[in-house]
């Protein structure tokens, strides 16, 4: 299938409903986060079923046509097929090998080109761990022997740094991968860095990637943290973190002094 052929499918799927629905979720009034994104009202498991039907031979090439998408769930689609291939090219078999690993490094410059458009969360919490946290961990390139990770914190370097807000939130949450794979560094890194962004989407996205390295790399390495910061970082922050801990913990670490302003928590895993 063409992009345009795609495209023209799931807009048959539209459904008006949960259109409204989403757009208000996903806060698309003036001045939100989502200002003006446009939705066909699918749920996600529709466009996974969608690129269940066409990943596997869909043309590479089609796919910056979805992901210029205006309509959200077709650049989901777009970013699901990306996630795709990504991950056919790093099983086991494939994770070492060179060309797989030349195609892999191709996904992840086109991720990276049409970064922006994965402009609301729930796009780059479902992508970025996959692609950009998978490249992490895989096997590398390099062009010069033991670069490998210098030029892979560049990239992160430059993501975090940016001035868009989507592509700030990739540079935290991929490290849900290099958590995942007992790699705390990461995380670490870019906690730190974002520990004081003025937005509340980056308090929730930090803490929940602080969590999640304390659940597979060690709650102490979390707790260390929490010591040399706890009293610098948003409250929204500190909550997300601590939320595995016990009753009782949570509740010292609250009542430590100096955590930023109080905001409301929203769902942090939409997969309606």
């Amino acid at each position: 299938m063409t992009a345009r052929e795609v495209i023209a499918y799931m807009e048959l799927l539209r459904n008006d409903e949960q259109r409204q629905v989403l757009m208000r979720f996903f806060k698309t009034g003036p001045g939100e986060y989502g200002e003006g994104d446009e939705f066909l009202g699918l749920k996600v498991p529709q466009t996974r079923e969608v690129v269940k039907g066409v990943a596997k031979d869909f043309p590479l090439g089609e796919v910056p046509s979805l992901l210029l998408s205006k309509w959200h769930e077709v650049r989901l689609c777009g970013l699901l097929i990306l996630v795709d291939r990504f991950e056919r090219l790093s099983t086991k078999r494939l994770l070492n090998d060179a060309e797989a690993i030349r195609k892999r490094d191709a996904i992840l410059t086109m991720y990276l080109k049409y970064a922006e458009q994965a402009n609301n969360w729930d796009l780059v919490d479902l992508s970025a761990p996959k692609i950009l946290g998978g490249w992490l961990v895989a096997p590398f390139l390099s062009p010069r022997e033991g670069e490998e990770r210098a030029i892979k914190q560049r990239v992160l370097d430059d993501l975090a740094k940016s001035d868009n807000l989507w592509r700030q939130r990739m540079s935290i949450v991929c490290t849900w991968k290099t958590s995942q794979q007992g790699d705390p560094s990461w995380c670490l890194r870019y906690a730190e860095m974002h520990l004081h962004h003025p937005h509340d989407l980056m308090h929730k996205a930090v803490g929940w990637m602080l969590r999640e390295m304390g659940k597979r790399c060690g709650m102490d390495l979390l707790r260390d943290f929490l010591r040399q910061h706890v009293h610098e970082m948003s409250r929204t922050t500190l909550r997300y973190a601590i939320e595995k801990m016990s009753e009782e913990e949570r509740k010292a670490w609250m009542r430590a002094e100096g955590t930023g302003m109080e905001t409301n928590l929203e769902t942090k895993n939409h997969e309606t």
